[in-house]
């Protein structure tokens, strides 16, 4: 097939080569988990949303680093494979699996309490299991069930895991948020469905904002006990986060596939987070893809927004009635 004449001028080969050029410096910049000499023996970490993606990434790293890494999954079978997959490529045998459901407060409580009975530490804890384009549906819990699953899951987990952590220290807590909480609103009346956000998009871009007020205000509650807290953007990854999408949407994503970043580059903001030496003793802060310290937006910088949101959210977990476990 000729191309159109526009298409065979010189500017469109320097305008392709350029692009190509920009797409592998930032592929190559940024912080290379090879020269981070951190083992994790004996240390215990969790990692959520652990069977694929970003999440296994991550977990995967942890365990090449000698860590007790805990998969936290909704599905066994899918959980089974990816534990299966870690064990063989880092010879780590202290990779588990438990099930976990961060939509449902009843199965983060159930967790949570295997975690305290189980576990003598916890070291790393890493908020990753998250959902994009799902409809707006209220669950039996009476909670909003995007806004269950990426923000008031990890929120009530967190919350009842902090004894162990603080009796751990130094311990992590790493928050997979997105650029795209830019975009969202913090409004609480999301959480139990009360209002309804502008479709998918703005739901998903709304609890990521959350999620980065939470890590802001979690660190601003943690000073002085040596848990850490930050959030952190992967950036534009090519995951299976756009399966709930409609097929005109998943096209255009597949469109601009091979310009995004792999599930391993993705992963790079966390795992630095979570294990580098520089990032020790760094708390309350928010960190693009490129591992860079860089100011989240101004909503997401507002401290009473950020302590109503959790006063709104210990009431809808039942945390504020006095009941950890």
């Amino acid at each position: 097939m000729e191309l159109p004449s526009a298409c065979r001028h010189p500017g469109w080969f320097l305008l392709t080569l350029l692009l190509g050029l920009l797409l592998w410096v930032r592929r190559r910049r940024g912080w290379d988990p090879r020269q981070c000499p951190t083992d994790l023996s004996g240390r215990t970490v969790i990692v959520t949303g652990a069977n694929s993606g970003i999440g296994k990434c991550v977990a995967l790293e942890l365990a090449r680093r000698n860590a007790r890494t805990i998969l936290a999954c909704r599905s066994r079978e899918r959980g089974r494979a990816a534990l299966e997959e870690i064990r063989a490529a880092t010879g780590n045998a202290a990779v588990v699996l438990r099930e976990l459901d961060t939509g449902s407060m009843a199965s983060v409580r159930s967790f949570a309490r295997d975690v305290l009975r189980e576990e003598r530490r916890l070291d790393v804890l890493v908020h990753n299991a998250g959902v994009s384009g799902l409809p707006f549906t209220i669950t039996p819990e009476g909670l909003e069930q995007t806004f269950a699953i990426n923000y008031l899951g990890p929120f009530l987990l967190t919350n009842l895991l902090l004894e162990l952590l603080k009796a751990s220290a130094p311990a992590r807590i790493v928050t997979v948020a997105s650029f795209r909480h830019r975009s969202g609103t913090a409004d609480s009346r999301f959480l139990s469905g009360q209002r309804r956000p502008r479709g998918a998009d703005t739901a998903y871009s709304s609890s990521k904002l959350m999620g980065v007020l939470f890590s802001t205000e979690l660190a601003r509650r943690l000073r002085g006990t040596g848990v850490t807290s930050n959030a952190v953007s992967p950036g534009m990854v090519s995951t299976n986060i756009m399966r709930h999408f409609s097929w005109a949407v998943r096209a255009l994503f597949a469109l601009i596939r091979p310009f995004l970043k792999s599930a391993a580059q993705g992963a790079l903001s966390t795992i630095y987070c979570a294990v580098s030496e520089e990032a020790a003793g760094i708390t309350g802060k928010y960190f693009n893809s490129d591992c860079v310290l860089e100011l989240p937006s101004a909503a997401a910088r507002d401290v009473s927004l950020a302590q109503e949101l959790w006063d709104e959210s210990e009431r809808l977990t039942g945390l504020s009635r006095g009941s950890r476990h």
